[in-house]
């Protein structure tokens, strides 16, 4: 499992989108996230099984290393991320793309798994992650339908699992590129 996540931009980078009305950077902005990199490493991972890899600490929002991914031999690989389907299309078209995914579910679950692992893992702040995570929540559906016009397949789990098996068994044919 490739942990797109790591490839976040680090705190100090002006380039740092913010949310609206607010001194809080948007995480969930695009625009927190290097794109040209993580295609980068895909197309890496995908041409000789292993790539270089940021290491990535949200609690500081910086890059603390790298680290060697290595698919060990596996003919697929799952990159997973909040911005998975922004380069789903780029993937596409250079022929890396076995299928596009994003899961769904109820927005208050989601929310509530999201803060459980956040405060699990000591991302931020309490008081940020509560307001992220409400402000996430009223935002998923459209979050989803982004996502969706991205080239990416809404499904709950039991359906990503049978497609995650017919893409590794050969059967499925990855989604066309947003238009």
């Amino acid at each position: 499992m490739l942990r797109l996540d790591d490839f976040y931009k680090e705190g100090d980078d002006p380039s740092l989108p913010l949310v609206e009305g607010s001194s809080d950077i948007d995480w969930d902005s695009p625009l927190s996230w290097d794109a040209d990199t993580a295609v980068a490493a895909v197309a890496d991972l995908c041409r000789t099984g292993r790539t270089e890899v940021p290491v990535y600490d949200i609690s500081t929002s910086s890059r603390t290393g790298s680290e060697t991914f290595d698919t060990a031999g596996a003919p697929l690989f799952i990159a997973e991320g909040i911005f998975a389907a922004d380069i789903a299309a780029r993937c596409q078209e250079l022929g890396l793309l076995a299928d596009a995914i994003c899961l769904r579910g109820r927005p208050s679950t989601t929310f509530r798994r999201r803060l459980v692992r956040d405060l699990r893992e000591g991302r931020k702040s309490v008081l940020f992650l509560l307001r992220r995570g409400l402000r996430l929540m009223r935002a998923e559906r459209g979050i989803v339908a982004r996502h969706t016009a991205l080239g990416a397949h809404p499904c709950g789990r039991d359906e990503a699992l049978g497609r995650l098996a017919a893409a590794a068994a050969g059967r499925l044919r990855a989604p066309a590129a947003a238009a």
